[in-house]
């Protein structure tokens, strides 16, 4: 019990000081953020004067209303949190950040989610077949797998277009879906899946080749290591079937580790893949990040930095929790 308090707390203070870091980068930045915001506002307005409540809810949020001190500032900003507030966005007005991150995520969390979750069994499942079958030439997937791992994403990115889409002509370029066949926007229809699917394949595809030679090669190492535990040792001097031994006593343990980075990496689905989604154009929080970072829209970037790290706090404190409910010695040490 003392272990799950001692998590708690850390988590709770984490999560406090990075929805208050949030409210402060804004605020440390220099110049003007909202003169910034309010000017691109007026544009987007048509040069027509924004209302005075709107004028007063940027300078808040944004960290220039001199009527204010900094604590009561702080103290109006948990209150919007916890409203559901998060501004509206300068480079999309006069749409809120919130549905606009809410338009994004599932495009993220589809396309990011699925590719990790395929090169994670991926790797799993290769890493312990190369594992189990050590010192054959299956060892050398391990060098390939690497080598495509350490090559950049967007290049990557791009190799992949110009072959399938521009020489082959089988998949298109860029977008989440065939804008052209769907005018109106996403729709709940087998078409529109398949559409999505087709749209989606390259950039899974490029996120799978980039990641799957992590898992592969760090399934591999522990699966040569558990195979020199003793239990292993008398396992096989029982006479059990090779294919028990593996998959019973080898492999369950050796994914163990696997299955917490795992967990942090399903955290970090919600950031997106930056690069990826920039190279295919395609509608997720990456894109979301770079067009706001482009724009100096103070309101979205913290939004979208809000909601990365809050994702994240909880699939590290959720991965925790099971972790030391799997093994444990985590909760003695912890």
């Amino acid at each position: 019990m003392t272990f799950y308090v001692r998590r708690i707390s850390f988590y709770i203070i984490t999560l406090w000081a990075a929805i208050s870091l949030n409210f402060l980068l804004p605020r440390m930045l220099p110049g003007d953020p909202a003169a910034i915001m309010l000017g691109k506002l007026r544009r987007a307005n048509g040069g027509r004067p924004l209302s005075d409540e709107m004028v007063r809810s940027i300078r808040s949020i944004l960290g220039s209303d001199q009527g204010m001190s900094w604590w009561d500032q702080y103290l109006a900003y948990w209150g919007r949190l916890l409203h559901g507030d998060l501004g509206v966005s300068s480079t999309r007005y006069p749409a809120p950040v919130v549905d606009l991150i809410a338009g994004a995520l599932p495009w993220t969390v589809g396309l990011v989610g699925l590719a990790t979750i395929i090169s994670f069994v991926l790797g799993l499942v290769g890493g312990a077949w190369v594992g189990w079958r050590r010192g054959t030439w299956l060892d050398h997937l391990v060098p390939v797998t690497t080598f495509l791992q350490s090559i950049p994403y967007f290049w990557l990115a791009l190799v992949l277009v110009a072959v399938f889409s521009v020489q082959l002509g089988l998949l298109p370029i860029v977008g989440g879906y065939d804008v052209f066949d769907f005018p109106a926007g996403p729709q709940l229809s087998w078409e529109f899946v398949h559409s999505v699917v087709v749209h989606g394949f390259l950039p899974a595809l490029t996120i799978v080749i980039s990641s799957v030679g992590g898992w592969l090669l760090g399934m591999r190492n522990m699966m040569v290591q558990t195979l020199a535990e003793d239990y292993v040792t008398t396992a096989e001097a029982k006479g059990l079937p090779p294919r028990q031994i593996r998959n019973r006593y080898a492999a369950r343990n050796a994914a163990i580790p696997s299955l917490a980075g795992f967990g942090i990496a399903l955290g970090f689905v919600v950031a997106g893949s930056i690069v990826t989604e920039q190279v295919f154009s395609y509608p997720g929080i990456g894109k979301l990040m770079i067009q706001s970072v482009q724009g100096l829209d103070y309101a979205l970037m913290q939004g979208v930095f809000l909601v990365i790290t809050l994702t994240v706090l909880v699939a590290n404190f959720v991965m925790e929790l099971i972790y030391g409910f799997i093994d444990p010695r985590v909760r003695h040490r912890g």
